[in-house]
């Protein structure tokens, strides 16, 4: 044991001699770096041994040293700067969160004593809990009878509105015998012609194969381009219009887009969205909520749920739940206390990427189709096209349909291999099967549109594939980016991959 504490001591009596070492030869250094006496002393030593034309390299020698001097301090106080700036932003945003917590804990307050105050009201009145103690006594009979319907012990008061507007509804057949190409040509010339919102025939294209391919689309770009006009004139285009649905900064949950049980009321507060979705299982009519501003808060916290929902194969397990137990009273197809979510209904969601927002995750970009929207349409002279009832179950037939007369050809599906295969070597980004799937059910509608494969391809494979590329470092991998354009050059011929090579060209820039 001795021989061990011996050892221990000259070994570790080293290593911190070493650190000692290294500590004071540092300080030393600058000391003799900035020693100004020193160098004032060798300069008289050999002041009189210089020649004229020596006295001036001289010169030139003390300027060049008095220059490095002062750049390194100037280095030291802007790192010093930067640091104290990025402490100040760290301390900021901690000081913002912890000031919408203190917001967030008021409202929840401020909530709770309005709670009580209209307990109060209730026990004055002698009201029970249920009942309303702020109807005024001129209301109408139909308001009357809405107040005796609370009194019923009715939950969900819009919702049982709608089952009664839909008591006596049958399912509408549209005799719809148009293709994709025909649906793209009508919906551009009824937003021209109608609402005078012009867009691009391979905008249109790329927007409805989106729609084929999944049940989340995305439109992003820059303000002021028609990202939410394009939603809105969809749900115009389809006689029903699109359920907006304002995103706040503060959603945290759920219970933002559905509504929650209030227990002091015995009432649910329902939202327009569940208003939509309810109204959606009654019809197979196509229906359209938009998501505004979606990152205004984080997606995956509020929209987590109908995320996995959404994936689920089976369009019978697409449900959620909403009260936590039945009541009788309940809206009909409220069944012990879930709602079936409408597979009629798309979700269209409109983002702005500026420090007002949060990032959209992987998560959220892997399960939608992110569509780019960054100019605005040219007008143009469209034919009068009217809006057209649109049965769902048709939409979705051709969808199904495009995948059968226009799939991904195995040659292109080879080339798409061989690009991931590139790609996960060169750069280390893979992309998994939901992705996959998603790609050649988009292909095939783009086709169905009257786009080309390869153009299908290439939006594709930019938009939802290369977009993973943002999250390296581009400094690193921008030497490899001219070789990825001579592959997709050599794969799928010169200049096809157009989408393509102009991010990875423009990420190339930026790097």
């Amino acid at each position: 044991m001795n021989t061990y504490m011996k050892f221990l001591y000259e070994f570790l009596n080293e290593f911190f001699a070493g650190l000692k070492t290294i500590l004071f030869g540092i300080i030393n250094g600058i000391k003799q770096l900035f020693d100004i006496p020193n160098y004032i002393h060798l300069t008289k030593e050999y002041k009189n041994d210089f020649s004229v034309q020596e006295w001036v390299l001289v010169a030139i020698a003390i300027a060049a040293v008095a220059i490095i001097l002062i750049l390194m301090v100037l280095l030291v106080l802007l790192i010093i700067r930067k640091y104290l700036r990025f402490r100040k932003n760290v301390i900021d945003q901690e000081s913002m969160l912890k000031e919408v917590a203190d917001l967030n804990k008021r409202v929840a307050k401020m909530s709770k004593e309005r709670e009580e105050i209209m307990a109060m009201k209730v026990s004055q009145l002698g009201l029970r809990p249920d009942e309303s103690p702020e109807l005024d006594m001129s209301t109408s009979n139909e308001e009357g009878n809405d107040a005796k319907e609370n009194d019923d012990g009715i939950r969900f008061a819009r919702l049982s509105i709608v089952d009664k507007k839909f008591a006596k509804y049958k399912v509408q057949n549209y005799n719809n015998e148009f293709s994709l190409d025909e649906l793209c040509v009508a919906f551009r010339n009824f937003a021209a012609s109608q609402l005078h919102l012009y867009y691009t025939l391979p905008m249109i294209r790329v927007f409805i194969a989106g729609l084929a391919s999944t049940k989340l689309v995305i439109l992003q770009g820059i303000s002021g381009t028609g990202k939410t006009s394009l939603a809105y004139a969809w749900g115009k285009f389809l006689k029903h219009d699109s359920c907006v649905v304002s995103v706040q900064p503060s959603w945290r949950d759920r219970t933002e887009l559905f509504g929650y049980f209030n227990e002091f009321t015995k009432k649910f507060n329902e939202t327009q969205l569940l208003e939509t979705l309810y109204t959606a299982t009654y019809t197979d009519d196509v229906y359209t909520v938009i998501l505004d501003e979606m990152n205004l808060a984080r997606v995956e916290y509020y929209f987590a749920e109908m995320l996995s929902i959404l994936e689920m194969p089976n369009r019978d397990e697409w449900i959620i739940e909403v009260a936590a137990s039945p009541w009788e009273t309940d809206p009909k197809h409220i069944i012990n206390g879930r709602i079936k979510i409408p597979a009629n209904t798309w979700y269209i969601g409109t983002i702005n990427n500026d420090d007002s927002t949060f990032m959209v995750t992987d998560k959220v970009y892997d399960r939608a189709m992110p569509i780019d929207i960054n100019e605005k349409g040219q007008a143009f002279k469209a034919e009068e096209t009217p809006s057209m009832d649109i049965n769902f179950s048709y939409l979705d037939y051709l969808f199904e349909k495009s995948k059968k007369d226009f799939p991904v050809s195995a040659e292109n599906w080879k080339k798409i291999n061989d690009m991931d295969d590139y790609v996960i070597k060169h750069f280390r980004v893979a992309f998994g099967n939901r992705i996959v799937s998603h790609l050649g059910k988009f292909v095939s509608a783009y086709v169905a549109c009257g786009g080309d494969e390869v153009e299908g391809i290439d939006y594709f494979i930019a938009k939802k594939i290369l977009r993973k590329f943002e999250q390296l470092n581009i400094a690193y991998i921008k030497d490899e980016i001219d070789g990825f354009v001579t592959f997709l050059d050599k794969s799928f011929g010169k200049g096809k991959m157009k989408e393509c090579i102009e991010y990875v060209l423009r990420l190339k820039k930026l790097g």
